[in-house]
């Protein structure tokens, strides 16, 4: 048995996983995404994560990104250190790609400021 606490709305459902044949038995939720959130806890966990690349402009050298979609929480620290060789040379926009489809994973690391684009 395990004791989550859900996190895909703003009910907070505290939830209880047990094991049930092939499957997951969840109690405690108040919708069904509670249910899905919970049984792919256990079976593939995801995540998203926001952070920064560095730039070569002076007045903005780091560059808000997000990821544009979930990933195995496995990946964050591989993904992470990716993000970390990024070093932004062009001027970008909120919503460009900074990393396609990182580690193959299909997911896009992307800027989420356009703070590049007022810097003279």
């Amino acid at each position: 048995m395990k004791q989550l606490v859900c996190i895909i709305c703003p009910n907070s459902c505290h939830l209880t996983v047990e094991k049930d044949g092939d499957g997951y038995k969840v109690s405690g939720n108040r919708c069904l995404r509670g249910e899905k959130f919970a049984t792919q806890e256990m079976t593939n966990p995801q995540r998203t994560f926001s952070s920064t690349v560095r730039t070569v402009f002076q007045k903005t050298p780091l560059l808000p990104v997000r990821l544009n979609g979930e990933i195995p929480i496995d990946q964050i620290f591989p993904v992470m250190k990716e993000i970390n060789k990024v070093l932004v040379k062009t001027r970008l926009k909120s919503g460009d790609v900074v990393i396609k489809n990182v580690l193959g994973l299909n997911v896009d690391v992307i800027a989420t400021s356009s703070l590049l684009l007022k810097e003279k």
